[in-house]
């Protein structure tokens, strides 16, 4: 892959510059994580049923995720059922579910058939002290216990200890380096719970991390509390990481966590990394998510937003109608099909120019004299600024049917 790949996307060079691509150490095959169903449900206001839930699976499953957190089966009846009924659908994907370190959220995970789970501890002393109010000892005996039972289970274990990002680098890597000598650990979660990772620091504890642990996977939850879940995601991922947990649209705990759309679409094609994601599938699957969860999905969102594809403003409209049949490239990162979305349109407004209009006209089948032509802009101009919003048909044709008056 490079920087241009004809029909699917143009970015910039310097992406793909050997000064810049020299410093990565993006894993040989990076994985998917896709927690909406329990990080994203953590998200105030949402409450997904069964049916939603094991529908959300399918979609993402049909994506190509590869491994799905299922839910908490601790939290209620109703949550263990999904998670068992998830696991009968025979989907390519993983499952896993998140548990705490205790013996009877392993047997309700090994009951619902997961093939892993997340196991959570608090990661960093100031919380697990005065949060948790547990002492090191106690977290670590619990920790053992637990992932040891889980592994002679059959499952297999991330271990979670969240707060990792600002807790003190040896303090993680003693709780860390207990558990996976004296108990049992797949793959290492640093947990990223307050958003407060820049990439340049996600990259350097996950190189700590390899350091201290090089057998261990490490995967990268990371929330968006300052913006920037997709940078750290990446930046620890190209640190050497190997997993990505991420939520449709971002959805989650506070501000949300990395979005699997713009997470999977930057690694793709300004990093040039296979992600083995169907990119095609997002809009439908944003979609159904945003309808599942009550959640709207803001308009421009990167990736999945309704207006992305849109124009209003004269010049761009212009720029797009000439090299629309050339190329469309030249004026878009990445083509519209790629991720699911419909070809680009031009809309009316106070910002529109001549192309936009002449677009309408055609739309509603109408024509003008040259005489009408500036006077029709002007009206469209008007109408959006004293209306404060974008034109619809029904506007237009009103206009179209006073200037022809």
């Amino acid at each position: 892959m490079g920087y241009k790949e004809e029909g699917k996307w143009w970015v910039s060079p310097s992406n793909y510059a050997e000064e810049v691509t020299s410093k990565f150490n993006f894993p040989k095959k990076v994985e998917f994580i896709d927690t909406t169903l329990r990080d994203g449900e953590q998200q105030p206001g949402i409450i997904l049923t069964k049916e939603e839930k094991i529908e959300i699976a399918k979609r993402l499953d049909k994506a190509g995720v590869q491994r799905i957190e299922a839910g908490t089966p601790a939290v209620l009846k109703a949550d263990e059922e999904a998670i068992k009924e998830i696991t009968k659908l025979g989907l390519k994907a993983d499952i896993y579910c998140f548990v705490r370190n205790m013996k009877k959220d392993i047997d309700l995970a090994k009951e619902c058939g997961v093939d892993g789970v997340i196991a959570e501890i608090l990661g960093s002393e100031h919380l697990l002290n005065n949060g948790k109010r547990w002492t090191f000892e106690k977290a670590v005996s619990a920790c053992i216990e637990a992932t040891s039972y889980a592994h002679e289970q059959g499952l297999k274990v991330t271990f979670f200890p969240a707060d990792g990002s600002r807790a003190d680098i040896e303090f993680l890597l003693k709780l860390v380096g207990e558990v996976y000598r004296n108990g049992h650990i797949d793959s290492l979660a640093l947990v990223d719970t307050f958003g407060v990772f820049s990439p340049e620091g996600a990259a350097f504890r996950v190189g700590q991390l390899k350091a201290e642990f090089p057998d261990l996977p490490i995967e990268c939850h990371f929330h968006d509390d300052f913006g920037m879940a997709v940078s750290t995601t990446i930046a620890g991922l190209a640190a050497g990481a190997e997993v990505a947990h991420v939520t449709v649209a971002g959805v989650g705990e506070r501000a949300g966590g990395a979005p699997l759309e713009a997470t999977a679409l930057s690694l793709e094609a300004l990093y040039g990394v296979g992600t083995g994601i169907d990119m095609t599938q997002f809009k439908e699957l944003s979609e159904f998510v945003e309808k599942a969860t009550r959640t709207p999905i803001h308009p421009t969102r990167p990736v999945v937003g309704d207006k992305i594809f849109l124009w209003e403003t004269g010049l761009p409209s212009s720029l797009w109608m000439n090299v629309k049949d050339v190329n469309p490239l030249f004026m878009l990162p990445y083509h519209w099909s790629m991720t699911g979305h419909r070809m680009p349109e031009l809309l009316l407004s106070k910002k529109s120019g001549k192309d936009n209009v002449k677009v309408w006209l055609d739309k509603i089948d109408e024509t003008v004299t040259e005489e009408q032509f500036p006077e029709l802009l002007l009206a469209v101009k008007e109408l959006s600024l004293a209306e404060h919003r974008t034109l619809n048909e029904e506007d237009f044709r009103g206009l179209v049917e006073k200037i022809k008056a």
